[in-house]
């Protein structure tokens, strides 16, 4: 799914337009945050593709949502 990742004043923040959804995200795997996973304040977790860790935000990704089960 397409996911735009970008900082604000409050943090990281995802928006997934399809789902007209935009949550703060409350955890990384990495500190980089690219390469790993991202946990948003609703339960999602998302993997992101790998990236420069001085890729500029905002940007649009293709990100997977993980399952129950993968989380």
């Amino acid at each position: 799914m397409k996911v735009m990742i970008r900082r604000s004043a409050k943090g990281l923040s995802a928006y997934v337009a399809k789902k007209d959804l935009e949550e703060p995200v409350v955890e990384t795997e990495h500190e980089g945050l690219w390469g790993g996973w991202i946990r948003l304040k609703n339960g999602w977790v998302l993997e992101l593709p790998e990236m420069a860790a001085d890729t500029r935000l905002p940007i649009t990704v293709e990100a997977k949502k993980r399952t129950e089960a993968e989380a």
